[in-house]
Parts: C-alpha cells; sequence; structure tokens
C-alpha cells in the first residue's frame, strides 16, 4: 500500500490494524557510464513495494536525495548537507507519528547515508528523552536495513560477481535496477568497459574523486549485471526484508 496512492481515510483505516511504515530512502548520484543516477533510490524502492506485496504494509514516499558530495563532479548528481538529511528525516518522522505511526522501517540505498540516518534517529530519541517532565511525546521506534548488506544479498553478489562486486556503481545494484526497469536497461548496458575492472581506494571530495574514478566506478564490473541475476536479488531481499520487518512489529 503506497501512501501517496492512498486517501486519507484509507490511512486512518490502516492505523487501526497497524502503525508501521516502511520508508525507503537512497541517493541521486552517478552511478558509472551503465548504471542509472536514481540506482540507490530506485533499489529500495523497488525492494519496499516488494515488501508490500507479501505483507499489509504501508510504504511512505521514497526519499530519494541523500549524502553524496562527492559525486558532484558527475552531472547530475545532487546531494544534501548533513544537517538538511537529519532535518529531512526528523521531519518526516515527525509527520508521520502525529498521525500515529510508531514503527519506522527504513530500506536504505546508500552507504553515505548510515551516519546521517543514525544520527537523525539519535536527535528524535533525545528530543523525546528530554522533554519536560510529563510531557513526553509519543515513543517511537526507527529501525534501519541497507539491503545491499544483507546475508542473502551478499551471498548471492559473491557467487555471481567475486571481486568484481566492487565498492561503488556494483554489478548486484545495477542488476537489481535492470530486473526492475528493462526497457531503460537495454538502452544504458554495455558489454565493455575501460578498464573492465575499476580501480579501488580511497574517497575524498568531488574533485579528487573524478580524478582517482574517471568513469565513476570504484573497484567494480558492472557489465556483469543481468536483469535475470537482479531478479534473484530481489527476491531474496524481499524475503529477508519481509521478515525483518514483521520481527521489528512484534519487538518489545
Amino acid at each position: 500500500m503506497r501512501l501517496q496512492l492512498c486517501v486519507w481515510p484509507e490511512v486512518g483505516a490502516y492505523l487501526k490494524k497497524s502503525t508501521g511504515i516502511i520508508v525507503p530512502i537512497g541517493s541521486t548520484e552517478q552511478h558509472g557510464p551503465t548504471g542509472f543516477i536514481g540506482t540507490d533510490a530506485l533499489c529500495p524502492e523497488l525492494l519496499a513495494e516488494g515488501v508490500a506485496r507479501k505483507v499489509d504494509v504501508m510504504v511512505a514516499p521514497t526519499l530519494p536525495i541523500g549524502m553524496a558530495q562527492h559525486h558532484l563532479g558527475f552531472p547530475g548528481s545532487v546531494t544534501l548537507r548533513p544537517s538538511t538529511l537529519i532535518a529531512l528525516v526528523k521531519d518526516v518522522i515527525e509527520s508521520l507519528a502525529l498521525h500515529g505511526f510508531d514503527r519506522f522501517f527504513f530500506i536504505n540505498g546508500h552507504g553515505g547515508n548510515i551516519p546521517t540516518l543514525n544520527a537523525a534517529f539519535s536527535e528524535v530519541y533525545a528530543e523525546r528523552s528530554m522533554a519536560r517532565p510529563g510531557a513526553n511525546r509519543p515513543s517511537v521506534r526507527c529501525h534501519l536495513r541497507n539491503w545491499w548488506i544483507l546475508p542473502s544479498v551478499l551471498k548471492i553478489a559473491e557467487q555471481e560477481f567475486g571481486e568484481a562486486e566492487g565498492r561503488h556503481a556494483t554489478p548486484s545494484e545495477v542488476s537489481l535496477t535492470y530486473f526492475g526497469y528493462p526497457m531503460d536497461a537495454k538502452r544504458v548496458a554495455r558489454k565493455r568497459l575501460s578498464p573492465k575492472r575499476a580501480p579501488d581506494g580511497p574517497i575524498y571530495d568531488a574533485d579528487d574523486y573524478r580524478r582517482r574514478f574517471p568513469d565513476g566506478r570504484i573497484g567494480s564490473d558492472p557489465t556483469m549485471a543481468t536483469g535475470k541475476i537482479g531478479k534473484r536479488l530481489f527476491a531474496a531481499a524481499v524475503a529477508e526484508l519481509t521478515e525483518d520487518y514483521q520481527a521489528f512489529l512484534t519487538a518489545k
């Protein structure tokens, strides 16, 4: 059930039976010559919708822009400052909490978001803990799952790609988007990149990133990506996320 496609009485009816909601969050950044700029947002969105087809859960609008300052050397990349992302995540949580949602299950598609998301959750908890006596806000819980490091996903990535998985513009994330958007995949997929496997190394500012990794990849060979592998990754991740979401709802 997508929040954006609901009318408000439907949301009210949903809240009478569940107070959980999935929030997909990602980034808008380059993913090499063969990966969509929206990869990090498209992946969690696809997976959230997959979970919603298995269980009755509300899916919030995807938060598509994250922490991507080091990608700004490539056209199309967009970033938020840490303080901006913290404020955005807090406002989304607080808005939905006002209506009765209290279990926020974030499916994240971008590693650069992790520290800031944890900081945002801490801010939400701190404001409740430090409220004046007798005025504590309704309790909420936030849970973060990074889809690309789910055990089932890591197993498939190791089997299919080995060291060519790399760290950015990975064949696993590209495969998942190729599964979800096959017509667009036909437009951007390539059989060869040079070098076949991109170099690896540290990440600093945008100019340094572009100098070290001129086509945007880090340690990866996304020419190995296929929609068929993406379908396997989708099924595995959805199964694991569904189980995790249900456990989160019932946790004390």
